[in-house]
């Protein structure tokens, strides 16, 4: 799927954020990206750092080791999960069995 990319430290993810979402929840989006819903506005970083630790609580990983990597002010934003590629990518994965 084209929502992440392994890569040898981690994974890199596609995600279509919408802010004042109500709450924070991250879910199956398209084939080119996952969907994160946060409560934060898009202020002063703040939605950002929202992201941030929802994925690294839905991943099971430490906020530092989220990285924005691209997308800073843009909806569609590009993320790298540093840890064990192949186990992200099975939490990835099970977004999408989620929604089936």
């Amino acid at each position: 799927m084209a929502a992440w990319t392994i890569r040898d430290d981690g994974l890199v993810i596609a995600i279509r954020v919408t802010p004042r979402g109500g709450r924070d929840a991250i879910a199956a989006g398209t084939e080119a990206h996952l969907a994160a819903r946060l409560a934060a506005a898009p202020v002063d970083g703040k939605a950002n750092a929202a992201l941030i630790a929802l994925v690294a609580r839905t991943f099971g990983v430490a906020k530092r080791d989220v990285t924005l990597v691209g997308g800073d002010t843009a909806l569609l934003k590009r993320l790298h999960v540093a840890g064990d590629a192949a186990a992200l990518a099975k939490i990835a994965a099970s977004l999408y069995e989620a929604a089936a």
